[in-house]
């Protein structure tokens, strides 16, 4: 792990130098994810007299930089850089607890792709897929115990009390399948869960849009992509209340954050949503604000920013 990143920009160095030296100059690197690839970047940076931006991403901060000698090589690479983003002003706030300089902290959100992630009809989609019967709860992410897919099942497990007919559809894929599927009989619902596996990104519109909720139990992140690409598809979501999950959701009109990360809380919030559905056009318009123009306009201007004759430059 060490390793890595010097290792990363020892295999990239030539080739970059081949490219200029073949007529591809260029004038910044951005480079996205700080450990190991923000370090490379760095030790480029300094190689190829070239300007920096690094932008952090969620678990490259909220946990690589818990360890030592990461979080030095991180602080070192944020030194370096002209520029340093989080998608998420959580994630800013975790950086600048790092002692990373706050003048060089910017916080630009990721966006959403509104036509790829474009609401079908809910029967239409479910048809599309396969899929019959009562609610649907969909859970999004691989399978790794962070992402709390086990809470979800126990969630689902006490809806059924009261819920005959619902159901929960886990897509992705990871080491814990064999674990969660174990999990879902030992709690009574195996016949309740389906695991979809990995489903192409140009494919998941169809699940988001068979949804009645989507929801993400995570223990940490960043800026979760599925909240923004499950509201495109006018399906409302419900998170845990970390990271930039409550700067997604805003104030409720397209979702929810549980009272607490546990079964018990967050099949409550199942529940509420399910007995008072959100209106699905309502999601989709409060997702339209998250379309990736200002996202790109922001990343821009601070480009343009370093790079005017004026601008603050890495250093040498």
């Amino acid at each position: 792990m060490a390793l890595a990143p010097f290792l990363l920009a020892a295999a990239c160095v030539s080739p970059i130098r081949r490219l200029i030296r073949e007529g591809f100059d260029f004038d910044l690197i951005d480079a996205h994810y700080f450990y190991p690839d923000g370090v490379a970047a760095a030790l480029l940076s300094r190689w190829l007299g070239k300007p920096l931006v690094i932008t952090a991403r969620g678990s490259d901060i909220n946990m690589i930089a818990g360890y030592a000698l990461p979080r030095r090589l991180i602080q070192w690479a944020a030194g370096r850089a002209a520029a340093v983003i989080g998608v998420s002003m959580a994630l800013v706030e975790a950086m600048r607890s790092l002692g990373l300089d706050s003048n060089k902290l910017h916080a630009v959100r990721n966006g959403v792709d509104l036509v790829r992630f474009n609401p079908l009809p809910p029967g239409e989609a479910r048809r599309q897929i396969g899929l019959s019967g009562g609610p649907v709860i969909l859970s999004v992410g691989n399978l790794v115990a962070n992402k709390g897919h086990d809470l979800v099942i126990d969630a689902v497990a006490l809806l059924a009390q009261g819920r005959a007919d619902v159901q929960l559809i886990i897509v992705g894929s990871g080491r814990e399948r064999t674990a969660l599927e174990e999990h879902a009989r030992q709690r009574g619902v195996a016949e309740r869960v389906t695991f979809a596996g990995t489903v192409p990104n140009s494919e998941l519109f169809r699940w988001y849009s068979a949804a009645d909720v989507l929801v993400l139990a995570s223990s940490r992140e960043g800026w979760p992509n599925v909240l923004l690409e499950a509201m495109a598809c006018g399906t409302p979501v419900a998170a845990t209340r970390v990271g930039g999950i409550p700067e997604v959701i805003g104030q409720g009109m397209a979702g929810h954050l549980f009272a607490r990360r546990d079964a018990a809380a967050i099949a409550q919030t199942l529940d509420g949503m399910l007995n008072k559905p959100a209106a699905r056009n309502a999601v989709r318009r409060y997702a339209e604000q998250f379309d990736w123009s200002d996202a790109s306009a922001m990343q821009l201007a601070i480009f343009r920013r370093l790079l005017a004759p004026d601008g603050v430059h890495c250093r040498a």
